[in-house]
């Protein structure tokens, strides 16, 4: 408050910003959603990953199970309904210069290629539209008839169902065209897909600043009233059943004073409030041991079941929040729990006691036998080629599908950087395409999860892609060459050496006697024998899973 008594609301942190990209999410991934569905979107996945309440079920009816009713989710749909979308770019002038030049470059190139291929397209496109619009009801060609300007909004929404119906793809276009015409416009597609670059067959992003999306508060939506909907529908708002911002679980009066987030945000973290705290603590616990105290991390209500370890549950969310949420310190008090550093190997004494009774190590009698996930499996066959990437932050890479090679331009003056395509995998693009596969084929084989939807428990297979992948895919072949090139410098020709640093390298640990011994006999002295060598490490248990 300014000492003449004005209040104004406190400018936010950068990064403050950038943690509320998580809000932010729902409206970048769901592109041309209306601001109710991006409400709705973000009740279910706050109410999910930190509450552990499956608030959503009360969107159309009240919760058949837990006690949040309907009126519960439209009040905390509430919260969300003034935020907006807001993109905050990471550049100086300098950059944004240098940004624009690029792509008015990229611009220029491109219309010298799209001109003559539009040109030549032009008879088949129109050809094949009128085609399919004949096929429509005469009022339905009517609308698809009339320039856009002129439709109106009933119009509109008529001509954008039918999109989809009257689009002619490139495959159509080429099914129609003479043979010589269709070779030339391959061709020109070609030099299209050049313009993005060619980075040893890995397509490289386009000329831009770095930037990301946060939301901010609409004061005029704020004034705005918020209602109950009919089936979730944003179309059918029900006037006659207002709601006022809120919660479950809520105290009788909110203070709104400094906004609606923050209010909530002081609530979900208030040191007294066991869910936020419980919820956390349970995914941390999972992330080390494989599966939670409560196994379902996302819904801790009725149907969730109850946790194996209640006293330890909440002894944890007590440390957690005497800590003041210090993620750090609940990882060290974990780790070095008699517990964790337990063997997945237990005695057969143990064993023999044991697995009659508790058969599911449901009481934690020795450590879960658990697969690394995608990620980190990606992580460690780089790392052990010694070829991972460690940087930190910046853009997402995409592998993408093979560039057509194209004859290489001159070379410039300053040659552009090479983008990097072996940085940890948690980098990697994810999202959807209608084209093609967003993350690699062999990761979807190791369970990834694609980020297009909240996941909060991967499924863990075993299957045979994966191990054929291990096998014979080239990213292994490639990986053992540059793991065996990487042993020779650092080790010369003493072999010995070479094995106790490759399965220290591998598997973080030095080879028993045993061990050894067949690793030394299968090289037979011969060096060359070494990408074998590192191509059986590969193809070890225990590069995958963790003892």
């Amino acid at each position: 408050m300014a000492p003449t008594g004005h209040r104004s609301h406190k400018e936010p942190r950068p990064d403050d910003l950038f943690a509320l990209g998580f809000l932010a999410r729902g409206a970048v991934f769901r592109n041309g959603a209306k601001s109710d569905e991006l409400a709705i979107a973000a009740v279910e996945t706050i109410s999910t990953a930190f509450m552990g309440l499956t608030v959503g079920c009360a969107k159309c009816h009240d919760h058949f199970y837990d006690p949040i009713s309907k009126r519960d989710f439209y009040a905390m749909k509430a919260l969300f309904d003034p935020l907006v979308l807001r993109k905050v770019t990471l550049a100086s002038a300098a950059d944004l210069f240098a940004s624009g030049q690029a792509l008015e470059e990229l611009e220029k190139k491109r219309a010298e290629v799209e001109g003559p291929m539009d040109e030549l397209i032009a008879p088949y496109k129109n050809k094949l539209y009128e085609e399919r619009v004949t096929m429509l009801p005469p009022d339905i060609q009517a609308v698809v008839r009339r320039p856009e300007k002129e439709r109106t909004v009933a119009e509109q929404k008529i001509a954008d169902d039918y999109f989809p119906v009257l689009r002619i793809d490139s495959e159509k276009i080429e099914e129609v065209m003479p043979k010589e015409e269709c070779e030339k416009y391959k061709k020109m597609q070609g030099q299209l897909k050049a313009l993005a670059g060619d980075h040893g067959g890995k397509r490289k992003r386009s000329p831009g600043v770095p930037a990301f999306w946060t939301v901010e508060v609409d004061r005029a939506k704020e004034q705005q009233k918020s209602y109950m909907l009919t089936s979730g529908d944003p179309e059918r708002p029900e006037k006659n059943h207002e709601v006022e911002p809120g919660w479950p679980f809520a105290p009788a009066k909110i203070d709104f004073r400094e906004g609606r987030i923050e209010a909530f945000g002081d609530w979900l973290t208030a040191p007294q409030n066991p869910m936020f705290a419980r919820v956390a603590v349970n995914r941390l616990w999972r992330w080390h041991f494989g599966e939670g105290l409560h196994k379902t991390p996302s819904d801790f209500g009725t149907l969730g079941g109850k946790p194996s370890h209640p006293q330890l549950l909440d002894w944890l969310a007590s440390e957690f929040v005497k800590s003041n949420f210090s993620m750090k310190n609940l990882h060290k008090l974990i780790v070095t729990s008699r517990t964790y550093q337990m063997s997945s190997e237990p005695s057969a004494e143990a064993a023999t006691l044991n697995v009659k009774l508790d058969p599911n190590n449901t009481y934690l009698w020795h450590f879960r036998l658990q697969r690394l996930e995608a990620e980190p499996i990606w992580d460690s066959i780089l790392s052990a080629a010694g070829e991972l990437d460690l940087s930190l932050g910046g853009p997402s890479f995409d592998l993408g599908p093979p560039v057509e090679k194209q004859p290489a331009e001159k070379p410039r003056e300053t040659p552009a950087p090479e983008p990097t395509f072996a940085r940890r995998a948690a980098y990697i693009a994810r999202g959807y395409s209608t084209s093609r596969e967003i993350m690699p084929h062999f990761l979807h084989a190791f369970d990834v999860d694609d980020g297009r939807a909240p996941c909060p428990l991967r499924t863990q297979t075993v299957t045979a892609p994966q191990s054929l992948f291990l096998m014979n895919s080239p990213e292994i072949d490639k990986a053992s060459r540059q793991f065996a090139e990487r042993l020779q410098n650092q080790c010369g020709g003493n072999l010995k050496s070479t094995v106790e640093l490759a399965y220290c390298i591998a598997v973080a640990r030095p080879p028993a006697a045993s061990e050894q011994q067949k690793a030394l006999a299968f090289l037979e002295n011969d060096p060359a024998r070494l990408k074998n060598f590192t191509w059986l490490l590969f193809n070890l248990d225990e590069f995958v899973y963790v003892p």
